[in-house]
């Protein structure tokens, strides 16, 4: 086993000094055979000569701690830090200037025995593409999946935990923890999701409206009164209400009555629907068993006079015949009209139908599920239903049904089941427990499509995608890169710019930042949205616009509304909707380094800081990220008696005059004060606090630059981006940091997108075609 280390934490390592050294310690035997006696007799005296005072068993700065590395350590397994090592040697930035040097002759010896040492590295010998913890799906990713699955549009994973973050991303495997609290959220809102989805009851078609006689008009009281729950006619009388008749059509209007029988005739009522349409109806009913009798009309949308009256009252005592004697009286419960009967029924909502599409017959209702359950399963899993899966959902439905729940609640049950299912939850790429043969082996066509969709939409694969997979066609490269070329072009590639480039260029953050109002004044809420919309436009015109990797750095275009426009003092734009603007070669914008949002979040509430913005760059743009400051470091002074005495840049030059803290400020300022004329929410400025401001400096291989527009023009010229965009993508894309053994993988696919003229899907498409994005490590093989 080895430990997993951060990306951020193995670059980290400025100066040796990165946790990473101590990773090395355990690393696993590969193919590979290092020859150790190099490292045991060569680099571990010069070590312990030159470095165990700041890095060994007494101190160990930066966490590191040279002493401890076994003497069978392999360099090339931490290519990162030692190349980093290298440089540092070769640049004569280590040793510190204050500490014992080596000769010229040794310091060379070493810088070429680390590099031997790196070569030992054989993308031949070793072909490991990793292995991909297990993962739940993160918040962005539960709420995108639940719209694409069920078309709801509101977004139950704001009420979760926030998600961890590792690498630099929160779709990082070995991270993404499920608690307690978690797992009640996810019943919560599956609950919520199919009870906003599903219709848990379907309202009857044709509508059908009951009236109680009883609460009808009589017109003569004493004849015609309520007894009970029916309005008895004791003599020839009427009954009458008035009802509304929404739409025009056919209906069947049902009367239930019964009476006490007597003489020759049974007792007759008359149905009258307005002055011309009456029906009479024979009411053979006895009192114990009622009947409903039926007519169908045509009514006519409207005010309904209906009127219901006894026609024949009957009441003889002396009549010879003693079977007519009697008294023959009616009753009615009550009258129902429904329809309109030649009418289809009002569409079901979109989000029950597309789950649920239609009613199953009685009888068949847990067929009916299963046949509808399969498709969705399907999609909710990413891969087909078992048999097993669907008989235990099917099995939950029918339960239900004995409850005497209604179909569509019934599989209200089976939907919330399917959506706390792990299947549902985590993306699942499980290796049979019978493996033979590879310790690799070739991700399923599913899991190939979930892999995918989840790297440029955060959500499940689409229709398209599973037939594919279902064809076991998805593996083909061209028809992989059409898919990358389609789902790039798709809105739901917007998930792309808010997680991938949200997190790289950090400006997800941008709502945690607060400039201080008494200074930055013009820092409004509608600005602050404007600087993250220019970020989110300019990465989505570079990613379906194909455009050069480049483009992030220096760009003659950007995104800008009105408000935005003044805060640059762009003229020009008008109104609140953004639009595209061109940027001749004067302009000091250009590229994500000079947008507001990223000035504003490298910046302190107060003042602007080159330290953060030299950091920032380092960072995520370089991928070379410094260590963090020693824990002793004072902060800058901010009285104004200390504004005065100099500009931002002189009071930094004595600040970091400790020995400590040279090193990884001589490569931080120089970047971060190149952008010092934007102040701390990305105005230009000459002058600070009364100050010329000075963005000249020299990078650490002597490289001088003017300002800004020099560094960035520099920039572009290296290949340090673009292996760092390369590092960042495959990071988020794999959901795991990188090791050792994907620098064959990053490095080929620096070729194919140098080869294809940096264009960004170039980029996403050698990701996509990479061994580490295909293919995984299979359990038990960890090396």
């Amino acid at each position: 086993m080895f430990i997993k280390h951060s990306k951020a934490t193995v670059k980290s390592a400025t100066v040796i000094l990165l946790v990473a050294i101590l990773m090395i310690i355990g690393f696993c035997e590969q193919s590979v055979e290092a020859d150790s006696t190099v490292f045991q007799q060569d680099i571990t005296p010069f070590l312990k000569q030159y470095c165990y005072h700041c890095h060994g068993v007494e101190k160990q700065k930066a966490d590191v701690n040279f002493q401890t590395l076994p003497p069978n350590t392999e360099i090339y397994k931490d290519r990162d830090l030692w190349e980093l090592v290298r440089d540092l040697l070769l640049e004569d930035e280590m040793p510190p200037s204050k500490s014992d040097q080596p000769s010229a002759e040794d310091r060379q010896r070493i810088i070429e025995l680390i590099g031997q040492e790196l070569d030992q590295f054989d993308c031949d010998a070793i072909s490991n593409p990793g292995r991909v913890t297990i993962r739940r799906l993160n918040r962005a990713e539960y709420d995108n999946t639940i719209r694409d699955l069920m078309g709801v549009d509101f977004h139950p994973a704001d009420d979760f935990p926030l998600d961890e973050v590792g690498y630099g991303f929160d779709n990082i495997g070995d991270v993404l923890s499920l608690s307690p609290i978690l797992m009640e959220k996810y019943l919560n809102a599956a609950e919520s999701v199919v009870t906003n989805a599903l219709l848990a009851e379907l309202p009857p078609w044709p509508p059908s409206h009951q009236h109680q006689v009883e609460k009808f008009t009589a017109d003569q009281d004493d004849i015609v009164r309520a007894e009970g729950s029916v309005m008895g006619f004791y003599r020839e009388g009427n009954a009458f209400k008035k009802l509304l008749i929404e739409q025009t059509g056919e209906y069947k209007i049902s009367v239930r009555a019964h009476g006490q029988q007597a003489g020759p005739d049974h007792a007759k009522l008359e149905l009258a629907l307005g002055d011309d349409d009456k029906y009479v109806i024979d009411v053979d009913a006895l009192a114990d068993r009622p009947k409903i009798y039926a007519i169908q009309t045509t009514l006519s949308k409207g005010t309904l006079n209906l009127k219901l009256s006894y026609l024949n009252n009957y009441n003889v005592q002396d009549h010879p015949i003693a079977e007519l004697n009697g008294d023959r009286n009616l009753f009615v419960d009550y009258v129902e009209i429904k329809g309109p009967i030649n009418v289809q029924p009002p569409s079901l909502p979109v989000t029950h139908s597309r789950v649920i599409p239609g009613r199953p017959e009685p009888g068949e209702e847990v067929a009916y599920a299963r046949e509808i359950l399969s498709p969705f399963v399907k999609r909710a899993y990413r891969r087909p239903a078992t048999e097993d899966e669907l008989d235990r959902l099917t099995g939950l439905v029918e339960y239900a049904m004995v409850q005497e729940a209604t179909f569509e609640k019934s599989m209200q049950v089976a939907i919330q089941a399917v959506l706390t299912s792990p299947h549902f939850l985590f993306r699942w790429e499980l290796d049979p427990t019978d493996k033979q043969g590879d310790d690799t082996r070739a991700l399923n066509d599913f899991e190939l499509a979930s892999r995918l969709s989840y790297f440029l939409w955060s959500s499940m694969p689409d229709d398209e995608l599973l037939n594919l997979a279902e064809a076991g066609l998805l593996r083909d490269d061209d028809v992989l890169s059409y898919q990358v070329e389609r789902m790039l072009q798709d809105p739901k590639s917007d998930a792309l710019v808010t997680n991938f480039a949200g997190q790289w260029l950090q400006f997800r953050s941008l709502d945690t930042v607060t400039p201080d109002p008494a200074k930055y004044p013009s820092f409004t809420p509608a600005l602050r949205d404007a600087m993250l919309k220019e970020s989110e436009l300019f990465f989505t015109e570079i990613m379906r616009s194909n455009r050069e990797l480049t483009d992030f750095l220096d760009a003659d275009f950007t995104y800008l509304n009105e408000t935005l426009a003044n805060h640059y003092g762009i003229e020009g734009v008008h109104g609140d909707t953004f639009q595209r603007v061109s940027l001749d070669a004067s302009s000091r914008r250009g590229g994500v380094l000079t947008q507001g949002s990223i000035l504003t979040l490298t910046s302190n509430p107060t003042r602007t800081s080159p330290v953060l913005r030299g950091k920032w760059i380092l960072e995520q743009i370089l991928g070379t990220p410094p260590p963090p400051p020693p824990p002793d470091v004072p902060m800058l002074e901010e009285t104004q008696e200390a504004a005065l005495s100099g500009s931002l840049r002189e009071r930094l030059e004595q600040h970091r005059s400790k020995p400590d803290c040279a090193t990884c400020h001589e490569k931080m300022d120089p970047i971060g004060f190149a952008f010092e004329n934007f102040n701390a929410i990305g105005q230009w400025r000459d002058l600070d606090a009364g100050f010329q401001i000075d963005p000249a400096g020299t990078l650490p291989d002597g490289t001088q630059f003017e300002g800004a527009t020099d560094l960035i023009a520099e920039l572009k010229t290296r290949d340090t981006f673009v292996h760092s965009v390369i590092e960042k993508m495959l990071t988020f894309a794999l959901g795991r940091g990188l090791e050792y053994y994907d620098q064959c993988t990053t490095e080929s696919i620096f070729e194919e997108v140098t080869d294809n003229h940096l264009k960004f899907q170039a980029l996403v498409k050698a990701v996509v075609l990479s061994n580490p994005f295909q293919l995984r490590n299979q359990e038990g093989n960890e090396s």
